[in-house]
């Protein structure tokens, strides 16, 4: 049997007051006597009675709830980048609704939706990565602040908080030049991906400017950059007659299964091939070798988009809803043993 929710109108007519007067006990309105405001809050509390929210946010035209909406809720980079958020939201006075769109471009735009229905203040958005449409996105950042993080796109003129992810990767392959490797194989995403885009362009800048040739059968993509792709991408790469001396994987779960391949071959790691990741994950430091990645700040990312959407919510200057700037999070490379032999 479903219980009865205690409502207003029940508190007002168990005090015999009016719901305008209780609803202003309850907020400690200063025209309502202290002693009202003791009887309607013990009451209140003795009715289990539970503000509704949306409600009141109706009322106010704000509600302090942020929506976000993330492509894989448990993948580590994900979770890091949401506990910033909801550090910061919550430091704020703002709660959290989190959705997931399983890389679904039809559920996001529901989500999209979703979101508005319920009067969120803002919007924190990660894409999917199969995001090419974005008509039923522009419609929503004329309406309510936008901010996209993590996997953006530059046809959205919103703020946009990412890493420096062509910087990261011309650093990866100038570490892995400078230790002696000069056949360098990159496993990326097919097209689409913002963030593959980027790590590849940073990786094409890197041999350009060392003057070392770019072999097309050593770029490989795939859909999915995940552990059992990388070891896939891995047997190919082992089976080319000049094989790679180093292999960069934009992910750490690519890497991870590049390197367990290499071990399975007896391959030396990294004097025969040097590998490299990217995200800095637990599984980094549970394979052997140590894995060498690129340490992503998630968490300061999560609290620096919360902090730009905050900063939009409260600005009551409506024209500046739509603003258009990206907001780069620098990177740490973590050198360990998959690059770097300790003697």
């Amino acid at each position: 049997m479903k219980k009865e929710i205690t409502t207003l109108k029940m508190l007002a007519q168990n005090l015999n007051l009016s719901i305008s007067t209780v609803s202003r006990a309850l907020n400690d309105h200063p025209d309502i006597s202290d002693d009202t405001k003791i009887k309607v809050k013990n009451l209140a509390k003795s009715m289990n009675y539970i503000p509704n929210i949306f409600a009141k946010g109706f009322r106010k035209h704000k509600s302090n709830i942020i929506g976000i909406i993330v492509p894989n809720i448990t993948h580590y980079f994900t979770a890091t980048i949401v506990r910033g958020i909801l550090e910061e939201a919550s430091k704020q006075g703002y709660r959290v609704i989190i959705s997931e769109s399983n890389n679904d471009v039809i559920k996001q735009n529901e989500m999209l939706n979703t979101m508005i229905q319920f009067g969120v203040d803002g919007i924190l958005a990660s894409l999917t990565k199969m995001t090419k449409d974005i008509d039923n996105i522009l419609p929503i950042i004329d309406t309510l602040p936008f901010i996209l993080f993590d996997k953006v796109s530059d046809k959205i003129p919103c703020t946009q908080i990412t890493i420096n992810d062509e910087e990261a990767a011309f650093n990866v392959v100038e570490h892995l030049i400078n230790i002696g490797k000069k056949r360098i194989a990159i496993i990326k995403e097919r097209e689409f991906s913002y963030n593959s885009e980027k790590r590849y362009a940073g990786y094409l800048k890197a041999l350009k400017e060392h003057q070392i040739e770019i072999d097309e059968k050593i770029i490989l993509s795939v859909d999915d950059i995940s552990l059992q792709h990388g070891k896939r991408m891995a047997n190919i790469l082992l089976s080319i007659k000049n094989r790679p001396d180093a292999i960069f994987a934009i992910t750490d779960s690519a890497a991870v299964g590049v390197i367990q391949t290499l071990n399975k071959f007896n391959i030396k790691i990294p004097e025969d091939i040097a590998v490299v990741g990217f995200s800095n994950s637990k599984y980094s430091t549970i394979i052997e070798p140590k894995l060498t990645t690129v340490d992503q700040p998630g968490n300061t990312i999560g609290k620096t988009a919360t902090k730009y959407l905050i900063k939009e919510i409260e600005n009551d200057n409506t024209n500046d809803i739509a603003t258009s700037k990206t907001v780069e999070v620098k990177t740490q490379l973590i050198i360990r043993e998959s690059t770097f032999k300790i003697s």
